[in-house]
């Protein structure tokens, strides 16, 4: 069984200590790529470095998460854009917007996400704009009004890590999106809506990922101690998604993996 994580935050301080081992343990459990996360002017050339490190087995995005959307200034905007010329960057964002924390104000929000967007038009191949990992929390009206002002010049998108309504599922769907699916399918308070909407989401448009170190599932047993998410979860992930799909694990493994691999433009994995 092979997986791909589309979202690990492999540059967090929390991994500092054993990054070599997390990834080990990753390959241990199936997992052969990684997409790792960059959100912020700092850790945006973190996930070009890892994934410079380990060619073929980690790809990075490079972008501004809406968190810290009043760093994204001009010289910002360079040196996304510089990030972006490198091959192994395989998509814009994370980007988009979250009302829910409001640690940076809605109208910069709007703004960062805006040129991000416009950087994924400028940087079309053949028509087609570059990838986008998107993020939206609380703000679902806002987000689709600024991506619908883009209409007809984005390339493929995923919304990445998605949590929210049926509505929200089916207008995100509506537009061809994709869904990434994350750990967050796991926890009985919050995401047992999800086991529901898990099945409207089309094969070619479902990815997986841990958004580790975040959301480590609830129902990993035994719950390690520390309480860290990491990429051998998404083997857990893909089991949970499975049986919520009435699918073999098989199944839904080698669908969200073949989905991962033509959306982002990886190799087939060594």
């Amino acid at each position: 069984m092979q997986l791909i994580d589309i979202g690990a935050n492999l540059t967090h301080d929390s991994f500092d200590h054993d990054r070599d081992a997390v990834l080990q343990r990753a390959r241990d459990a199936g997992v052969v790529q990684m997409v790792i996360t960059g959100a912020s002017r700092e850790h945006s050339p973190q996930a070009l470095a890892l994934a410079q490190a380990h060619p073929g087995e980690l790809f990075a995005t490079a972008g501004v998460h809406p968190h810290h959307a009043t760093e994204y200034s001009d010289e910002c905007d360079a040196e996304m854009r510089a990030l972006h010329a490198h091959p192994q960057v395989v998509a814009v964002g994370e980007c988009g917007l979250d009302y829910f924390r409001d640690f940076s104000p809605r109208p910069a929000q709007r703004k960062a996400f805006e040129r991000q967007l416009q950087t994924a038009v400028d940087l079309s191949v053949g028509g087609v704009g570059k990838p986008l990992f998107l993020h939206q929390r609380d703000a679902h009206a806002d987000f689709m009004a600024v991506m619908k002002n883009f209409a007809g010049r984005l390339g493929p998108a995923v919304v990445h890590c998605f949590t929210g309504t049926r509505e929200e599922l089916f207008d995100y769907l509506d537009q061809d999106w994709h869904i990434g699916i994350t750990g967050w399918l796991c926890d009985e308070r919050r995401g047992l809506h999800l086991r529901e909407l898990v099945k409207n989401i089309p094969a070619n448009r479902l990815m997986i990922e841990t958004d580790a170190p975040y959301l480590l599932p609830r129902t990993v047993k035994p719950q390690p101690s520390h309480r860290r998410n990491e990429p051998m979860y998404l083997a857990h992930i893909v089991e949970e998604l499975a049986r919520d799909r009435g699918e073999e694990v098989e199944t839904t493994a080698r669908a969200t993996t073949n989905t991962a691999r033509e959306f982002f433009g990886l190799p087939e994995a060594d």
